[in-house]
């Protein structure tokens, strides 16, 4: 039935903030940019590799959110790397903070998390070679 995930929605809080973290810091490009007036809201698809990968949406006065990765719902967004230290190295270039260097005890693959601009967590997986 399910073939696979078509797209991540995400609600911002700041969406110029949000819009520059997502396209300048991690290197997604836009797809469409589209203004609701009836909802005081923008619409930004995003691609990754063309892929299209993430719905960024603003909405007046978004609640925020719970806690940390431990609450109910979305717990985080992972990617692949090819290189997590370089990957860390250029997010700190760009005022990103990573979390340390983990490793998975059941895959064995290194990992770490950072923040966008609303605290969502996200992950950064090592694939060296896929």
């Amino acid at each position: 039935m399910l073939k696979s995930i078509h797209h991540i929605a995400i609600i911002c809080s700041d969406y110029e903030k949000s819009k520059r973290f997502y396209t300048e810091v991690l290197g997604f490009e836009i797809l469409a940019e589209n203004y609701r007036a009836e909802r005081n809201s923008y619409k930004l698809d995003l691609i990754l590799n063309g892929v299209y990968c993430i719905e960024l949406f603003s909405f007046p006065n978004p609640p925020g959110r719970v806690s940390k990765p431990e609450a109910s719902g979305l717990r985080h967004l992972a990617f692949t790397v090819e290189d997590i230290e370089a990957a860390i190295n250029e997010l700190s270039k760009k005022q990103v903070v990573c979390e340390p260097v983990r490793i998975d005890e059941f895959t064995g693959k290194r990992f770490t998390f950072f923040e966008d601009p609303d605290g969502l967590p996200i992950e950064l997986v090592e694939n060296r070679g896929g």
